[in-house]
């Protein structure tokens, strides 16, 4: 990883435009690392949601904590039968929304990636698991990693049932600072940030890491998938990860 000390990302249009993008772009990669890369320019990305694991209190105490910071009322999600997982969502504005998982004692989460992060990062206290990007196309992500996206989904109260692929999580997992990506097959008005009416947003984010290292992971400048956020990176004294969050919400900014 490059050393670095901490700087901002000042959200702007254009953010993820390449050589127009400023202090976002810093080490040469541009020119470096473009060459080298299976690039995935050409797929549109965004961040989809941010993934909290929840604390020794459990999932409900964990969700109505950070709810309550945010003054959004939590919905219920669901079970992730193939990761052995459940969660609660937090919904945004902008199609974002905030994730609280919890893992449960069952042989999937033994097995699944995503059980195994959210077991580890809730044994070592809980906290921001990670943050995940949205695309369109998946399959440049297959092509670079090497292997294929895994189908997730839960079923609804009322018998539907939101289905997606994601692929990247063992990437997470080795290196927290890195998000995974995830394509959703069901209707956009399924998507978790529709579950209810909201007027908080996602603003930015703390992220110990080099934005070398995750432009790499992507395939693409990292400001494409963070335009409109601010975000500040920071030499990681430890375990690089996702280390806060802030929204805007009616009463003013809220990091968490």
């Amino acid at each position: 990883m490059s050393g670095f000390g901490e700087r901002v990302v000042k959200p702007g249009p254009g953010a993820g435009s390449g050589a127009g993008s400023g202090a976002a772009v810093a080490g040469g990669f541009e020119t470096d690392l473009e060459t080298k890369l299976t690039r995935c320019h050409d797929v549109p990305m965004r961040v989809d949601h941010v993934s909290y694991a929840c604390r020794p209190e459990g999932l409900t105490a964990t969700t109505e904590r950070i709810a309550d910071q945010l003054g959004i009322e939590p919905v219920k999600g669901g079970v992730h039968p193939r990761f052995g997982t459940r969660n609660m969502i937090l919904p945004l504005t902008n199609h974002q929304y905030v994730e609280v998982v919890e893992v449960l004692e069952h042989p999937a989460a033994e097995k699944a990636p995503f059980g195994q992060a959210v077991r580890a990062r809730s044994e070592a206290g809980g906290g921001w698991l990670g943050w995940v990007v949205e695309v369109e196309d998946l399959a440049p992500f297959e092509k670079r990693l090497g292997r294929q996206a895994v189908p997730g989904g839960r079923v609804f109260p009322d018998g539907r049932r939101l289905e997606w692929h994601q692929i990247g999580v063992k990437g997470l997992i080795a290196d927290p600072q890195l998000p995974f990506m995830v394509h959703f097959d069901s209707a956009p008005e399924m998507h978790p940030s529709q579950a209810r009416i909201t007027d908080v947003s996602l603003a930015g984010m703390h992220i110990a890491g080099s934005p070398d290292r995750v432009t790499e992971w992507l395939g693409a400048p990292v400001e494409t998938a963070l335009e409109g956020l601010e975000v500040t990176w920071s030499y990681p004294d430890g375990t690089p990860g996702l280390l806060a969050v802030t929204f805007s919400t009616p009463d003013g900014l809220v990091t968490i």
